[in-house]
């Protein structure tokens, strides 16, 4: 890293974020102006708040490493590169042409390991005809990761159709020694209980998070996982 670098990281509000972001920035090789979004996005604070004490020291001391599909997930996913006011009522389709077109963006926000497939892939089921938002792969999980985008609040439905698509992947897509698809639902607003009782029994990887247009509050943040560390 450059000394470019260290100026910004040392910018950083304590030690558990400065060695974050140096390890982070070293393995994945951000250039400063990737360094400097992904701090003022509070990447770290995101990160930890979906993990345990052990697991914020461990984010410190070792970056963020992918070993599960629940290392994919960021709480929550923040898109303010896509320039869409707060205010404006957009379409879905609108949505993932912005992805579409600021895909380098994504894939920084997504992290480390996904490369991109397709969008609205196509699968055709019992004679009747789906498609999924984003198609990638995650070359470290070794799995297909599909993702759908959901404009205002998860709902049941869309837990099962997802479930649906993953049953497909694994059937029609994975080569064999894919291991088994993750399929990722984004959405503006999720109801923890109805996704409490909407998953339970479901035995495909789903992982459901939230994304929000605009950078989040850092005390907010900050004071929640200082209530973690305290614990």
């Amino acid at each position: 890293m450059t000394w470019s670098h260290y100026f910004e990281i040392l910018k950083a509000d304590s030690p558990l974020e400065i060695g974050f972001y140096a390890k982070q920035a070293e393995k994945e090789r951000w250039s400063v102006r990737e360094l400097k979004r992904q701090m003022k996005s509070l990447l770290f604070h995101r990160l930890a708040l979906s993990t345990d004490k052990k697991g914020v020291l461990k984010l410190a001391n070792q970056g963020h490493e992918v070993q599960q599909p629940e290392d994919l997930l960021k709480d929550p996913f923040v898109l303010e590169f896509l320039n869409i006011p707060q205010q404006h009522q957009y379409l879905e389709s609108e949505l993932e042409e912005k992805l579409i077109s600021n895909l380098q963006q994504f894939l920084l926000e997504l992290g480390k390991g996904f490369a991109f497939i397709a969008r609205q892939y196509r699968m055709s089921i019992g004679g009747k005809h789906f498609r999924v938002d984003l198609l990638f792969y995650h070359r470290i999980l070794k799995c297909f990761v599909l993702i759908d985008l959901k404009r205002g609040e998860l709902d049941h439905q869309d837990i099962g159709q997802m479930n649906l698509y993953l049953n497909y992947f694994k059937k029609e897509e994975a080569a064999e020694d894919d291991n088994q698809p993750v399929g990722i639902i984004l959405a503006a607003h999720k109801n923890h209980i109805l996704v409490e009782y909407a998953t339970e029994g479901i035995t495909n990887k789903i992982l459901l998070a939230k994304y929000q247009l605009y950078l989040p509050d850092k005390t907010q943040l900050e004071h929640v996982l200082n209530k973690l560390l305290d614990e």
